[in-house]
């Protein structure tokens, strides 16, 4: 049998500037790829995810999105879904209504907005509205633990860590300053034991900038083993959605628009922004992307 072609693009989400933000794989025309192909692939490309674009089985939606890590199939993930949504237009696809998607995942149907142009690309970047999520407080039995296993004095317990699980699952924690955010060091054995502990795989930590800062806040967000198979993660929506939920549900959110800096700490420069509508009730997580890979895969 002769190899089939599928459109691929390979896409940097949360930048504008080629390989400062977080990459991912985009596999076009996937609906007749099973599971084990879809990951076979993910597991080639070996980046944090690879998605599969297929038709959408909702009639609410413009598409339907597959995620998958090197090593099994995530619900929902968000610079997969940014990045997704700018491959699909870069594409040609034409939205239903002009500057709106809905994708149709694992955790089900997820909204998305054009952003306004920036810079002299002229590149629209697009923002997903946050999906519902799970939120459990860390015990305050394990506070010292955590301490203990970021080695680290600069928590802000004020702001209690929380389990956030949006699709993927986060232990979120406060620090006190931007640079004592990119500052941790920590013990990775005795931080994957209190973040399993809590039912967590990864950690999302966090610390504000003073007034005249790069950001609004650092963010860094480590991986400690299940479906997060690397030890820090570049640029990541999931866990930025986590952070400004929390922080709008401890009224701690520095008014209804902010930008995180994330990827710092391995010399990239990802910038997130959130938006809070209160009127209906979301939090929007958006960002540029660019394209750095546009071909085809052979499938045999």
């Amino acid at each position: 049998m002769s190899a089939r072609q599928v459109r691929f693009q390979q896409v940097d989400v949360f930048t504008s500037v080629p390989f400062k933000g977080n990459p991912l794989a985009v596999v076009f025309d996937a609906d007749d790829l099973g599971a084990d192909e879809m990951q076979a692939i993910a597991r080639w490309t070996n980046l944090s995810e690879t998605s599969f674009l297929c038709r959408p089985t909702d009639p609410a939606a413009d598409y339907r999105v597959r995620i998958f890590t090197p090593s099994l199939e995530l619900p929902f993930a968000g610079h997969p879904t940014l990045g997704t949504a700018h491959a699909l237009i870069a594409s040609g696809y034409r939205p239903r209504q002009a500057g709106r998607l809905v994708q149709q995942c694992g955790v089900g149907l997820v909204e998305l907005k054009a952003l306004e142009a920036q810079g002299e690309s002229g590149n629209r970047g697009w923002a997903f509205a946050a999906p519902p999520a799970r939120v459990v407080p860390l015990a305050e039995s394990a506070h010292a633990a955590l301490a203990a296993a970021l080695k680290s004095d600069a928590i802000d317990f004020s702001a209690t860590p929380c389990a956030v699980d949006n699709g993927v699952p986060w232990l979120v924690v406060r620090m006190r300053s931007a640079e004592a955010c990119l500052a941790l060091g920590p013990d990775w054995d005795a931080l994957t034991a209190v973040v399993h502990a809590a039912g967590m795989h990864g950690l999302a930590v966090y610390g504000p900038y003073a007034a005249g800062g790069p950001a609004a806040f650092e963010v860094r967000c480590l991986m400690l083993g299940g479906s997060m198979a690397v030890d820090e993660d570049p640029v990541t929506g999931s866990a930025n959605a986590a952070i400004a939920g929390l922080m709008k549900s401890q009224n701690l959110r520095p008014g209804a628009h902010y930008i995180a800096r994330q990827g710092t700490a391995l010399q990239r420069d990802g910038r997130v922004h959130v938006d809070y509508d209160d009127a209906a009730g979301r939090i929007w997580i958006g960002g540029d992307s660019v394209t750095i890979v546009d071909g085809t895969f052979l499938l045999g």
